[in-house]
């Protein structure tokens, strides 16, 4: 068997609303982002920061559902600010076809299409 590393789902271009740094990790990302991209309370993902090109791993989870929230936590809070542009993406080990999940999103980080 081969494994293959495919993207599973993406948000793209998301705006940073706050950061943490005493938060023991992570970034919060609105339940309802989380769930077009079909990314998962706790999995695994790669943040990639467009404004200043920084990029780390951290795992995610969920915020107010319809909040907007891009939070990024712990440590990695100091690789973002508030207004940052940043790629949130969860790669999947699979020996199968993935229908990747692409998300866009606005200013506010509301959804304006689904590729």
């Amino acid at each position: 068997m081969r494994l293959l590393n495919l993207c599973k789902g993406k948000i793209h271009r998301a705006a940073v609303t706050c950061t943490d740094v005493n938060y023991e990790g992570s970034i919060s990302i609105d339940q309802d982002l989380l769930d077009a991209a079909g990314i998962l309370d706790g999995e695994f993902v790669h943040v990639w920061n467009v404004s200043n090109g920084d990029r780390f791993e951290t795992y995610a989870i969920p915020a107010a559902r319809g909040s907007g929230e891009i939070c990024v936590n712990g440590a990695a809070a100091r690789r973002c600010e508030p207004g940052d542009k940043v790629i949130i993406v969860a790669f999947v080990l699979t020996d199968e076809p993935v229908a990747r999940r692409v998300v866009l999103v606005d200013d506010q980080n509301r959804i304006t299409d689904r590729l």
